[in-house]
């Protein structure tokens, strides 16, 4: 039996059906949708995995549970991942940063890929069949309460029903711990409304860093209607999921516009705009790769008037633009979850379960897959490459006894 509809499900019941096709298995989702988080990966694109290979530089895109994971990635990490869904008709192309999507760019070839696997492998989906509670037969086995008040017996059972939410899990009666659940991967509310008026702004290469956390992050930041949103973003509050959480969501914030390029280049950089574009204004020579309406908000935060020109730039002023242009201050009010790659941290904890099998070390016959674990990576592909890694190894170990 194998509880969720959603990547780690479909994978791990595949892969138990594959491995052992006398095998009885049986797919629970307590929704109408099958595979929605797939769906809307990547901008429905899904991002599938990412191209690194050696286990232990990939288990560092992990803020929890990397280190566990550097075993099971050694058996099912992202070369076999390309190498499974290839093999079934699905090919994944890579981006110059890494990320793995389907040539297709769409979602629906993976949805397809995996449903078909199921199929064919014999796998039955039951939707609309959420389980409510769990408990053991005495002579070994599964007593399952079903949703709409049927109930089911299995010999073993994986639970891949995805991040565990806030209230009483169907696990701990059996004697499981649920490391408290908190976003990851969400983006951040200001306090600064000049913010809302660059709305839709791309910053491609920009350092992001939370001084009370000693958290930093290089990469794009997109000005949003509520504040800041972009990769380096994402990542910064994946490091700080815990941290940001136990603040409220409230803390300040530093960025660098242009990390490329030094404070001591730009004071250069300015030394020679004096000589050379002394007869310009400051607001219209612009500073590339900024885009023009954020150089001009950053001039008006250091009291650059419209028409001040290079020549007559102050020390005092250069000063002040120096510091909006590598260390704007910025206060973060609150967060939202970002849609596309929602995750929680938190789970069942790692002790509990043996990595070699994912079999629970507290309930035998019971395994574990995806976010169900206290496992959670950065944006990339990373979230999908655990799933992908523990459904496999729990649906082969399931398969093995019979």
């Amino acid at each position: 039996m194998v509880a969720g509809g959603g990547a780690a499900g479909f994978f791990g019941a595949i892969a138990a059906a594959e491995k052992n096709s006398q095998a009885s298995v049986v797919l629970l989702e307590k929704g109408v949708h099958l595979l929605s988080k797939v769906r809307i990966s990547g901008g429905g694109r899904c991002n599938v995995t990412h191209a690194c290979y050696d286990p232990r530089e990939l288990s560092l895109r992990y803020p929890r549970g990397g280190k566990a994971l550097i075993g099971p990635l050694t058996r099912f990490g992202p070369e076999e991942t390309v190498a499974w869904f290839s093999s079934r008709g699905v090919k994944l192309k890579t981006e110059p940063d890494g990320r793995m999507f389907p040539v297709t760019d769409s979602s629906q070839s993976v949805i397809e890929c995996l449903t078909q696997a199921a199929q064919k492998a014999g796998v039955n989906v039951v939707t609309q069949s959420g389980i409510q509670s769990v408990s053991t037969l005495p002579d070994g086995g599964f007593h399952l309460q079903l949703s709409h008040g049927t109930t089911m017996e299995c010999r073993r059972l994986l639970w891949a029903a995805g991040g565990c939410g806030q209230g009483p899990h169907p696990l701990t009666p059996l004697g499981h711990r649920l490391n408290s659940p908190v976003p990851s991967l969400f983006t951040f509310h200001l306090a600064d409304d000049w913010i809302r008026s660059l709305a839709g702004l791309s910053i491609q290469d920009a350092e992001i860093a939370v001084p009370d956390l000693h958290l930093r992050e290089r990469g794009p930041v997109l000005l949003t209607h509520e504040g800041l949103s972009g990769p380096a973003v994402l990542r910064l509050s994946a490091w700080g999921a815990r941290a940001m959480h136990e603040r409220s969501y409230r803390f300040p914030l530093s960025l660098d516009w242009i990390p490329g390029q030094s404070p001591e280049k730009s004071r250069q950089e300015i030394q020679n705009r004096r000589k050379d574009q002394g007869a310009k204004t400051l607001l219209r020579s612009g500073w590339p790769p900024l885009p023009s309406r954020l150089w001009e908000q950053l001039c008006g935060f250091a009291g650059i008037t419209p028409d001040e020109r290079w020549s007559k730039f102050s020390r005092e002023k250069e000063i002040l633009l120096l510091r909006e242009l590598h260390q704007k201050k910025l206060q973060v009010v609150g967060k939202s979850m970002n849609k596309e790659e929602f995750v929680t941290c938190g789970g069942i904890p790692l002790e509990e379960v043996d990595m070699k099998t994912m079999e629970s070390r507290k309930v035998p016959g019971l395994y574990f897959a995806g976010e169900t674990l206290d496992i959670d990576g950065i944006t990339g592909g990373f979230n999908f490459q655990a799933a992908w890694t523990t459904a496999w190894i729990a649906g082969q170990s399931m398969a093995e006894g019979g």
